[in-house]
């Protein structure tokens, strides 16, 4: 089903092999550009490169995001949920929200990084107990944010990422606003339309589900094979030690030219 929503472009900062100031001023640069929302990754150990390096916690550093900017949206793309108990992470973003004035996204996944839970000493489990692990943890979710004192500034929405296992349509149906997929233009296109007959069925209108995709910086020739299969969000990917954000100008240029601005 066509979506009619406008095109918007997010920046996701992985917070890793680099240190606090270059971050800092990278965060600073994307909230100035004209981009529409910032994500950083929830990894204790770089997920990209030496797994070594630094890194930084993903949602001490989006409070610190939260004070800092002014005009982006703000998320995680997305929490692992493995090591996430729901009901403190509703309050977390919760939290940020407030900090944020409404500009917070409530990111979540079912977490596939092995480092990470080897080290931290979390289950990783198989991927059946992951989704199941998901499931319940967006229905509590759901029961805890609108019970927390005060509730979210702004409407908060949860985005659902599918990085590692195969999300079911279903859940993403019943409990995303936005949808944020990792996958190749022909899987893209075969799980939205699959997502849209899921949302008929349960009376949900498709189009109220954004449907995001991450992509690398050099991808604008790319951009058509993923707006036809759905996809209006575009999440741009870069990293420490550096944080090269010279490719935003123009996927920002892009973006107002496809929406006729």
């Amino acid at each position: 089903m066509p979506n009619p929503r406008g095109i918007r472009i997010a920046v996701q900062l992985q917070p890793v092999h680099c240190t606090y100031d270059a971050l800092r001023a990278a965060v600073s640069y994307v909230d100035r550009s004209g981009a529409d929302i910032l994500f950083n990754s929830d990894h204790f150990f770089p997920s990209i490169g030496d797994d070594s390096g630094s890194c930084f916690e993903a949602w001490t550093m989006l409070g610190a995001w939260a004070e800092q900017t002014r005009h982006v949206q703000l998320g995680v793309s997305v929490s692992g949920n493995t090591y996430r108990n729901p009901h403190l992470l509703a309050d977390m973003a919760r939290t940020v929200d407030h900090i944020a004035r409404g500009r917070a996204i409530l990111g979540i996944g079912s977490g596939w990084f092995r480092k990470d839970h080897d080290e931290y000493g979390y289950d990783l489990s198989d991927s059946k107990s992951r989704l199941h692990g998901l499931h319940q943890s967006l229905e509590a979710i759901r029961y805890r944010l609108p019970r927390l004192n005060p509730p979210p500034a702004g409407k908060l929405p949860v985005m659902i990422g599918n990085g590692g296992d195969r999300k079911p349509p279903e859940m993403v149906a019943r409990h995303a606003d936005i949808w944020m997929d990792f996958k190749a233009p022909q899987m893209v296109r075969a799980y939205n339309k699959e997502l849209d007959s899921v949302c008929e069925i349960i009376g949900r209108d498709p189009n109220s589900i954004e449907r995001g995709i991450a992509v690398s910086p050099g991808d604008i020739p790319h951009t058509q094979e993923f707006l036809d299969a759905g996809c209006t969000l575009f999440m741009v990917r870069t990293a420490g030690p550096r944080f090269d954000l010279s490719f935003l100008p123009e996927w920002i240029a892009w973006r107002d030219m496809r929406n006729g601005r």
